[in-house]
């Protein structure tokens, strides 16, 4: 396969798929742009109310039928799409790149964590099993059964196009519900290359449904009476003002996934050769556009030998990062989505300097891009030294490579910084000592901990957690709260005569 091979071909229009059809929008028009290469891809229709009015009706429509499809049976059309998605593993992954940015094992890896959460949805027979009990008085018995509602939405982001809407689709259809996903419109292609795969898997028309579009589809799903429950991943702000909010006001469920500005906790006791390359993925990987990403670190103690020698050797590596096109192998980190997240992020460094960070190195204009593409979107790794808790580089959500470095006279005051941030997503911690990882661990308010491990994802049969700034709900995508979500507990208390 050639180093640059693109899935992706001319520049095609991205349709809807609705009831089982592919249907063109009636919205806007818009380009869809390759940000390493600036070049139009394709072309994607902003829907209109009416659309995903239409989507709904389809979902509806299905879900009598789907419904009442046996557990098992809803698992064949699962299992089925598990084989397609890994016999199409590398197609998947390089429209990723091609249509994101992310380096290509990068994609190959949000490729797999989107499989695994196939996977475990087919294991919903058991899953979604209730209780019994004999006896709870005398002749009675009681059990609880869990039934599906309806329809529900899922309103994917820009970061992970593939890997994000299967936190949730795998479980709603697997516990008997239809869905209507709303994929970004910055990467629509990987979300229809799925809807290809669904189709071509056999599932019942209307069961998988997917509207692109903007905020009047996000409206649309809503306000609509008939969509039970929505998932969502994007913005705090969005999350907090918009779709929270909403849920609440029509009788939503919800899950609700906001921003992070995750903090990363050095002791001086850590395994240094081990701990750098975890912090350049966890900094630097997928260009910081990740829930996961660290955006500070935190070095702990008052020796200035270790700060300096680590220091001197993270900056060594991150400067060395191969910056450029995601597909050539040889990349290590790929541009930003576009020119205005670019120019978001040089933003909040000039933001930084002003308020008193020093400079350590300077990825505003990377020195080097692998190939000769314009640099509208790229960026190189940078470094923030003399950051400190108040700054807004550490308190608000930047979303680009940067690292913000701060330092601690002990771990609890770490721990402190770390639960001041108005986002408590993913905080971690880098050390040999059992009594501070557990210490972390025990204190830290964050939906998930590392130890030792830079970028905190969950494995699908484990919840994405997420706690205060970035998140709001109860339940969480994936695994066992998916299933819980999806479904309603039916009691059922008996005495026959």
């Amino acid at each position: 396969m050639a180093i640059l091979e693109e899935p992706i071909k001319g520049v095609p229009m991205v349709k809807n798929y609705i009831g089982g059809e592919w249907v063109e929008s009636q919205g806007e028009i818009i380009d869809v742009v390759n940000p390493a290469t600036c070049e139009t891809i394709g072309r994607v229709g902003i829907s209109t109310k009416e659309e995903i009015d239409s989507a709904v009706k389809a979902a509806q429509e299905a879900f009598y039928d789907w419904r009442r499809t046996p557990a098992v049976t809803r698992c064949r059309y699962l299992f089925r799409l598990g084989q397609l998605l890994e016999e199409n593993f590398e197609e998947l992954s390089r429209v990723q790149t091609q249509e994101h940015g992310k380096c290509i094992d990068e994609s190959r890896g949000e490729t797999r964590r989107g499989i695994e959460n196939v996977e475990v949805a087919c294991g919903i027979p058991t899953l979604m099993m209730g209780d019994s009990s004999e006896d709870v008085a005398s002749g009675i018995d009681e059990y609880l059964i869990r039934q599906p509602l309806g329809t529900f939405g899922i309103i994917g982001p820009f970061n992970f196009p593939l890997m994000i809407p299967l936190w949730s689709a795998p479980y709603a259809v697997a516990t008997g519900n239809t869905i209507v996903i709303k994929p970004s419109s910055e990467v629509p292609f990987t979300q229809t290359k799925i809807c290809e795969l669904v189709e071509e898997a056999g599932f019942p028309p209307g069961v998988w449904n997917m509207v692109h579009g903007g905020r009047t589809v996000v409206k649309g799903m809503l306000d609509h009476p008939d969509i039970e429950g929505i998932t969502f991943v994007g913005s705090t702000p969005v999350m907090r003002d918009v779709i929270y909010p909403a849920c609440g006001n029509t009788g939503k469920r919800c899950i609700a996934q906001g921003g992070a500005a995750n903090i990363l906790v050095i002791m001086p006791d850590c395994n240094v050769d081990a701990t750098i390359p975890s912090l350049l993925t966890s900094f630097f990987g997928n260009t910081g556009q990740r829930c996961l990403a660290g955006q500070n670190l935190v070095i702990v103690g008052d020796d200035d030998t270790f700060y300096n020698e680590f220091m001197q050797r993270v900056t060594d590596r991150a400067a060395s990062i191969v910056v450029g096109y995601g597909l050539n192998e040889s990349v290590q980190m790929g541009p930003v989505r576009d020119a205005q997240k670019k120019e978001k992020i040089l933003n909040y460094i000039e933001i930084g300097m002003k308020e008193g960070a020093t400079l350590r190195l300077d990825g505003r204009k990377p020195a080097k891009i692998a190939g000769d593409y314009p640099d509208t979107c790229f960026l190189g790794p940078t470094i923030l030294e003399n950051a400190h808790r108040e700054m807004r580089i550490v308190r608000e959500e930047i979303f680009g490579p940067t690292m913000g470095v701060m330092r601690a006279k002990n771990l609890e005051e770490a721990i402190e910084i770390c639960n001041e941030s108005p986002y408590h997503n993913g905080h971690a911690i880098f050390t040999s000592n059992g009594k501070y990882a557990r210490q972390f661990q025990y204190d830290v308010i964050s939906g998930n901990v590392g130890v030792n491990i830079g970028i905190v994802a969950p494995m699908a049969f484990y919840p994405f957690s997420g706690m205060a700034g970035s998140f709001l709900g109860i339940l969480h995508t994936q695994g066992k709260e998916a299933i819980r979500f999806f479904t309603e507990s039916k009691v059922c208390i008996q005495r026959w005569f």
